[in-house]
């Protein structure tokens, strides 16, 4: 029968009864499910403790054997050592908050200390600006004008929080208003700082300089003053009413006011249902991911290291695809094959594996204190010895990781190249066209999906760094975003605040470490939730590309 021999050896076996190759084939699959589940694994893991965060628990009330009383939420629990043929006993840990109380966050007690626990409805949880949450019972309220409030009435109590959320609101709505009538004056006087400053500040031109910026300083000074005084007074007036009224609460056998300025939210939630506590969850989460992060960044939100890492990542691709497409371009197409290509070729691999943080201290001495310094000595000499470029920024930050990430750009835009077939070089010679129009027109658009490939690797490597930026320009909190209504709208010298290095910070330099913990988890899941985003967008202009060029083997 035709073709019989063909399928005889296909499927001819070993001596040891398997067919050639089927050892590999399943040690292959084996290894690559492995990784799979130790990677969905990592990622319940870290899902599981960001959202519990999130999750509005329970809040316990705990009466113990020596007659105290302890309010929190618990968090912990594990098994007390003990001997082997002893029954197993379990120590709680709870985070009773109410930190300004005695400086504690959490507590342990053992199950063997605990006489009874249980969650009355009309227990809260308050989340405050300053000294983390607190949690009790309200025993009383009181406004600004010194009127009690009922707090047996639903309506009464919910009204008198409202008044606190509204007082906050134009709090912070009047200290961007005073920021902005005084942002002219604000950038006057750095200016005469600096100059007073300066080396220059002693000679003539310099004394001259600066008086006339002075008297500058003075007059816009004296036509703001009126304005700025009546916004300074009404804010002044809203800070009082905030720090005036409170909450009084009940923890245990302490009892303790809890200002309106300090409080962010109030809830119950051993009276939600689970439709209130998802509802709240997602509340929660969208606040992560849009506030500003306090209490030394155990607290809030990431909004501001999110906003740098996206910004961050897309100047570096700026960056790193012109300079990696073209090096793998004219390695490809223009370069004479010879030892001096085979040697550049082992550069850009030996490149990749070169440590992360050789390549921060590139950036630093390079770009920072090299590129950085001639320019401050260039254009802003009047403003030394205080460094404008000269210092760590998002725009040295950037090019740094685009010197890391070049190689991965160039491997796989060679590549890309390499898979175009070479019929469609010569076709579009032989028609006429020069070389430069069949790298334009032809092989770039044909070699595009290997050249995002490269951009989605980059991008991964890129996000999750942290070595290098702590020494290119990446803070623990940063003074301002790099983007702002001041012209020039982008501030490239500006240091910022990124979600590896936010994480790194959280997790080994906070000063509670315990209360950070969820904070660190949160924000991982956030990074690799955002690196999965970022890559899947790559990914379907890629997929795009392919059909376009359906015939090309790339």
């Amino acid at each position: 029968m035709p073709g019989s021999e063909s399928v005889k050896t296909t499927f001819a076996t070993d001596r040891k009864g398997l067919a050639p190759g089927l050892p590999g084939i399943w040690s292959t699959a084996l290894a690559t499910l492995l990784v799979l589940v130790m990677l969905a694994l990592r990622l319940w893991v870290v899902a599981v403790t960001a959202f519990g965060w999130f999750w509005p628990a329970s809040v316990w009330q705990v009466e113990t054997t020596d007659g105290s009383e302890h309010v929190g939420i618990e968090v912990g629990r594990e098994l007390v050592p003990g001997p082997a043929d002893s029954d197993e006993v379990y120590r709680l840990q709870y985070k009773v908050g109410n930190r300004d109380l005695d400086g504690r966050d959490f507590i342990w007690l053992d199950e063997a200390e605990i006489r009874s626990r249980h969650q009355p409805e009309d227990l809260v949880r308050i989340v405050r600006s300053e000294y983390g949450d607190a949690f009790g019972r309200i025993v009383g309220a009181e406004t600004a004008a010194g009127v009690a409030v009922d707090i047996n009435d639903p309506d009464a109590l919910s009204a008198f929080l409202e008044i606190g959320a509204e007082g906050r609101t134009e709090k912070s709505r009047l200290e961007d208003e005073l920021s902005d009538r005084r942002r002219p004056l604000t950038v006057l006087e750095e200016e005469l700082d600096l100059l007073e400053r300066s080396a220059n500040a002693s000679t003539e031109a310099g004394r001259k300089k600066i008086d006339a910026l002075s008297v500058q300083v003075d007059g816009l000074s004296a036509e703001l003053r009126p304005d700025l005084d009546e916004i300074q007074s009404a804010l002044d007036g809203v800070i009082e009413d905030l720090a005036t009224g409170h909450l009084r609460l009940e923890s245990g056998t302490a009892v303790f006011d809890v200002a309106l300025s300090n409080i962010i939210e109030v809830s119950w939630p051993n009276r939600m249902g689970f439709f209130a506590k998802f509802v709240a969850t997602v509340k929660e989460g969208v606040l992560f991911l849009i506030t500003e992060p306090r209490e030394a960044n155990t607290e809030g939100g990431i909004a501001p290291a999110l906003f740098g890492t996206v910004l961050l990542v897309l100047l570096m691709s700026v960056a790193v695809v012109p300079l990696g497409v073209i090096t793998a371009v004219y390695m490809t197409e223009y370069a004479r094959p010879g030892f001096l290509l085979r040697l550049a070729n082992q550069a850009v691999n030996n490149l990749a594996g070169v440590p992360s943080i050789v390549f921060g201290m590139f950036g630093l001495a390079f770009f920072i204190y090299g590129v950085g310094g001639t320019i401050d000595r260039t254009f802003f000499a009047d403003r030394l010895p205080t460094p404008t470029f000269g210092t760590g920024g998002l725009l040295w930050a950037s090019l740094t990781l685009a010197l890391l990430t070049v190689p991965v750009v160039v491997v796989a835009t060679r590549e890309g190249l390499l898979a175009v077939p070479r019929s469609w070089r010569e076709g579009s010679l032989a028609l006429g066209a020069t070389q430069w129009q069949t790298l334009r027109r032809i092989i770039l658009p044909a070699a595009m999906p290997g050249i995002l490939t490269g951009l989605i690797l980059a991008v991964s490597r890129a996000a999750g760094e942290v070595a290098p930026l702590m020494l290119t320009g990446a803070v623990k909190l940063a003074p301002s975003l790099p983007v702002d209504t001041t012209a020039p709208f982008l501030h490239l010298q500006r240091k910022f605040m990124h979600l590896g290095f936010h994480i790194y910070d959280v997790s080994m330099q906070s000063p509670n470490v315990e209360a950070a913990k969820p904070m660190a988890f949160a924000t991982t899941l956030v990074l690799l939730l955002l690196v999965v985003l970022m890559n899947l967008a790559a990914i379907v202009i890629r997929r795009r590309l392919r059909r376009a060029y359906r015939g090309s083997s790339v």
